[in-house]
């Protein structure tokens, strides 16, 4: 019996589809905005999206066959650029001996020793399959093994959509008094962030004995690029210390992209328990957190702390992680920052020489832009960059000459280990010319 009239053929990705507006209005029809991930979608800048077909090194090919130069780098995942041959090695290798099995690995192992051997005081870790997982584990831990159950969390760090992290301050935190969190989404209850204290970056919280973690990026790279003034985190090392709360560090973008243990070791502050993802899958889908012996315990199951994912520790992602960590020596760190400095020196000078008022930050490799004069050093600050409205300008224009930056302000440049000096002076070109036209307009 032939019933092939009841099956549903499946669409050729290419076939049908060759520009990114008849993509844009195929995706929208299954796809919620028609994106699996908010920060992709265009809304803060306008214009049709780029459907990206295929990537190799420092660029990116969307649908229509246009080339760029991509310092999106999937948000920092592709340290090594895209397509990297020694990465798509080991895919290839794992995938045709098996993409998943439910049960552990040999790979999960290598890819564990890897982290804890780069970082002190990290002693064991459990892999998950996204930095939410591993946020949302973390705090978990924290509240299992304290006994307690406030979190304090910094406006403009991003931890991932957890319930209990999607908090935003209440009005007294602009002075830096503690007030009542409420829901940052619609479908979280209140109840949800309830125990969710929201401070202003770069503020020392006073703490009490009901706070069981203080959870933060240890630089800020989710509100534009924001670095901790001095002696925040140390402040945040000692108040945890007094009151008996523990320190998590989300490192999901700091860690092993600004040196060989991530933040922690950068500016000597060991927290209790350190969130990856990222870097250390290669681009696979992969989370971490990583903790003493002692305090890993208290996980199932040894202890009474549950978690647990079907996909974590996923073969395909600990062949891609292990690949990537080692390519990234103190060489390759250094490549990475001279990238970086090039990158944020040029676009200074485009802005400066068109009079464009704008202050461009850099950490280690990693590269932001503010349009003013002021430099943010919290949400509040960034905000006001965010509020002159001229990144949508600066990000088409820099797109119009093939350049890709994120399509939105709060989000950081990823140059690459791709990224060539012709890359970085072609970028450096077509910011000079983007600059003169955000005067002329």
């Amino acid at each position: 019996m032939n019933t092939s009239a009841n099956v549903s053929n499946p669409t050729s990705i290419t076939s049908v589809t060759s520009t990114n507006a008849a993509m844009q209005q195929r995706a929208a029809l299954r796809i919620p905005g028609a994106v699996n991930s908010p920060v992709r979608a265009f809304r803060s800048v306008g214009g049709t999206p780029y459907f990206v077909e295929r990537g190799q090194g420092a660029y990116v090919w969307d649908v229509e066959g246009n080339r760029y130069i991509d310092y999106v780098q999937s948000y920092g995942a592709s340290i090594l650029g895209h397509a990297n041959p020694r990465v798509v090695e080991a895919i290839q290798g794992q995938a045709t001996k098996g993409t998943t099995f439910g049960a552990t690995t040999p790979g999960e192992v290598a890819l564990a020793e890897e982290i804890c051997s780069r970082v002190p005081g990290a002693e064991q870790i459990r892999l998950v399959s996204s930095g939410t997982e591993a946020t949302m584990s973390a705090i978990r831990l924290a509240r299992g093994a304290t006994g307690r159950s406030r979190i304090v969390k910094f406006e403009g760090n991003y931890h991932g959509h957890s319930d209990a992290l999607l908090a935003a301050a209440g009005s007294g935190v602009a002075e830096g008094v503690v007030t009542d969190s409420h829901p940052d989404s619609a479908g979280v209850p209140g109840a949800a962030v309830a125990d969710t204290i929201v401070m202003p970056y770069n503020v020392v919280p006073h703490l009490d004995d009901s706070v069981a973690l203080v959870i933060v990026e240890p630089v800020a790279a989710n509100m534009g690029l924001v670095t901790p003034e001095p002696g925040f985190l140390e402040g945040l090392r000692a108040e945890c210390d007094r009151v008996g709360a523990l320190l998590v560090f989300d490192e999901v973008i700091t860690g092993f992209r600004i040196g060989v243990g991530g933040a922690s070791q950068f500016f000597g502050i060991t927290p209790d328990i350190w969130c990856y993802g990222k870097v250390i899958g290669g681009g696979l889908p992969v989370g971490a957190f990583a903790a003493s012996t002692e305090l890993m315990k208290n996980l199932a199951p040894l202890g009474p702390v549950y978690q647990a994912g079907t996909l974590s520790g996923n073969p395909l992602a600990t062949a891609a992680g292990l690949a990537v960590l080692a390519e990234l020596t103190s060489d390759a760190y250094g490549q990475l920052v001279n990238n970086a400095m090039r990158l944020a020196d040029g676009l200074r000078d485009a802005f400066d020489s068109a009079g464009v008022s704008a202050v461009v930050p850099r950490f280690g490799p990693l590269v932001g832009v503010f349009f003013g004069s002021r430099t943010p050093v919290d949400y509040a600050s960034a905000g006001e960059s965010v509020a002159l409205g001229i990144y949508p300008r600066f990000f088409h224009g820099m797109l119009e000459r093939s350049v890709a930056f994120a399509p939105g302000p709060w989000e950081v440049f990823f140059p690459s280990l791709a990224h060539s000096s012709e890359d970085l002076e072609a970028t450096i070109e077509a910011a000079f010319e983007v600059a003169r036209g955000l005067v002329d307009d």
